[in-house]
């Protein structure tokens, strides 16, 4: 695994040199770059975790390279200035910009290392974060006492102490990216980014630019697998990827590099792939959808996770652990199940596995108002999830209303129905309503309907 890397950008060889002996010494490693064009060429090359950045250079000052990178798609990482002829309007013009701090010269060693890991601290924090957000659920470790989830959890503790690539094979809603989290935070990784990739919801003939990032004009965009250098890459629903974008990812992962979009020159990563889907791999590829050399380098390690309905036992435990969650993160109303209540729900087939579970603790817990959830009120509330779902009527659609609104109730009803039951996989949905992929986008952004939440 990589340790962070760090971009030395100041002309004066003798700071150059002893930062970067400085930085190597406390097993940082180091690239340096004498002035503008260089550190344009070095983060070409590779992205870094952080940069160094001196401001008077020969070609182009500090400040001016700090507002061309802020300029594109934002900083490509922290970065901290350095100057020992700063003023106060510089270092407020650098925050400004976004630079996480300003350091004077001549350097103190024990601020500068410290500074640095403040830096790269705050930027794992900011990444893990950002990961929370897209997740249904900040859980970590995958809920259950069952002997399948407790076997499941040990087997991916030992896989997660090797380096080797993993494909999560599962029902929509059983918990692959649960599992998959869980791997990479009992990983040697685990400081390092975990970059989640919904391959479904990339738009057709973008696959190439969203993994491997473009370089247009001198300014670059970082692709995921440079996001996701020396950390775990994420492909959810990875069957759906097409096959130009299998064959430009299956050198990738041969030869440890890739190139931009646009660029010139090959960039090397170092990344583990954890693939996860819900189809049939072994199908896809005899049917030809799918590539043979793909599938047996993401193949490497299989895990299964197992439907809901195989593990029963667990559902008074995720129900717990659902209350819970949304008491504290969306302060809803503390309730408990009942025996009789929790009885119904073990009985039921749960085909959206433990997302439908979490979708109807949320409903019960913001539609009742007595501290125990009983029998008939899961009933009802399984019942109005059966008519929400199209079996028996569509929510904000009545005949006292104009054409209009109702059929575009109707569409929004129905888009969110079939989004939910494919788990968020646009593909299948794409093919069940029979509409073109670019088309459905375009309707769910018109209906307001986000994919990753439906995920």
């Amino acid at each position: 695994m990589s340790t962070p890397l760090i971009l030395v950008v100041d002309d004066e060889p003798d700071i150059r040199e002893s930062v970067r002996d400085i930085l190597e010494d406390e097993n940082y490693q180091v690239s340096v770059a004498e002035h503008a064009e260089a550190a344009r060429r070095a983060l070409r090359d590779r992205r870094p975790d952080l940069i160094l950045l001196d401001i008077w250079m020969p070609d182009v000052d500090g400040i001016s390279l700090l507002k061309e990178w802020a300029d594109g798609r934002g900083l490509p990482c922290p970065v901290i200035i350095m100057s020992g002829h700063g003023t106060v309007e510089t270092a407020v013009e650098a925050t400004r910009l976004g630079a996480y701090d300003f350091l004077e010269k001549p350097l103190s060693l024990a601020k500068l290392l410290l500074t640095v890991e403040h830096a790269l601290e705050a930027e794992r924090l900011t990444q893990e974060n950002v990961g929370l957000k897209r997740r249904a659920s900040p859980v970590i470790e995958p809920i259950g006492h069952s002997a399948v989830i407790q076997r499941l959890r040990e087997q991916v503790k030992r896989v997660a102490q090797h380096d080797s690539w993993v494909l999560i094979s599962g029902e929509p809603g059983s918990g692959r990216e649960t599992f998959a989290r869980y791997l990479h935070a009992h990983s040697s990784r685990k400081d390092r980014p975990f970059i989640d990739v919904a391959v479904s919801t990339i738009s057709p003939g973008n696959a190439a630019r969203e993994l491997f990032g473009s370089e247009k004009d001198g300014v670059i965009q970082y692709g995921r697998l440079e996001q996701a250098a020396g950390g775990t890459l994420f492909l959810d629903e990875v069957a759906d990827m097409d096959l130009e974008a299998q064959a430009q990812l299956v050198g990738a992962l041969d030869n440890r590099s890739f190139m931009r979009v646009g660029g010139s020159a090959p960039v090397t990563i170092d990344v583990r792939v954890i693939a996860a889907t819900q189809r049939d791999l072994h199908g896809a590829v005899e049917e030809g959808r799918f590539r043979e050399d793909l599938f047996y380098q993401l193949n490497v390690v299989p895990l299964i996770v197992p439907p809901l309905r195989d593990h029963r036992e667990d559902i008074p435990e995720l129900l717990q652990s659902a209350v819970d969650h949304l008491v504290e993160q969306d302060k809803l109303p503390y309730r408990r199940f009942s025996i009789a209540a929790q009885n119904i729900l073990r009985n039921h087939g749960w085909p959206g596995n433990i997302r439908e579970l979490k979708n109807l603790v949320q409903r019960v817990l913001i539609l009742g108002n007595s501290d125990e959830i009983g029998p008939q009120e899961v009933e009802a509330a399984m019942g109005a999830a059966q008519v929400a779902s199209g079996a028996g009527g569509v929510p904000g659609v009545t005949f006292d209303q104009p054409l209009r609104d109702a059929r575009d109730a109707f569409e929004k009803a129905y888009l969110e129905y079939q989004l939910e039951k494919h788990g968020g996989n646009v593909s299948q949905m794409a093919e069940e309503a029979g509409m073109e992929r670019t088309h459905l986008y375009r309707k769910l952004r018109d209906r307001g309907i986000e994919i990753k939440d439906r995920r």
